[in-house]
């Protein structure tokens, strides 16, 4: 049926090709407005007389760290509630994120996501023309790409 929604439950994997990252852990959040990932080492630096945002997806005790930088010239850079209540500047790239065997670019801030638990929070923004969210269920799309990995 056109235009029918996939069923997402409250957490899920999703890959970023871009950064080569795969199955890593996300939170779904229909609470929040955007997406997130965590990063450190988050600075806008001058090389070959370009403006770039580097960064470090991950933390090193996560599975699927690289120990990489990466470099994006297109950015935001914008003011962000955050759980608490706060505003806060973060930077802002976009990004193919793929679930459900679905290309989906999406817009992430670049954020310190260590005291959470996922390091991947998926937003109102992400889920809107994609998905219904159903608490009871989990990792819906990551257990589909298993049974058709076996």
């Amino acid at each position: 049926m056109k235009g029918s929604k996939i069923i997402i439950g409250r957490r899920d994997r999703i890959d970023l090709p871009e950064l080569g990252l795969r199955n890593i852990k996300a939170k779904i959040d229909s609470g929040a407005y955007g997406s997130a990932i965590h990063c450190s080492q988050i600075e806008v630096i001058i090389k070959n007389n370009r403006k770039l945002l580097s960064f470090v997806p991950l933390d090193p005790g996560y599975p699927g760290f690289r120990d990489r930088k990466y470099y994006f010239e297109h950015y935001k850079d914008k003011l962000v509630k955050s759980s608490s209540g706060e505003s806060e500047h973060r930077y802002i790239i976009a990004t193919d994120a793929i679930i459900f065997g679905q290309t989906i670019k999406t817009e992430f801030s670049l954020t310190d996501r260590s005291q959470m638990k996922y390091p991947i929070l998926l937003g109102r923004k992400f889920l809107r023309k994609h998905f219904l969210v159903d608490v009871s269920q989990k990792e819906v799309s990551y257990k589909l790409k298993r049974s058709r990995i076996q």
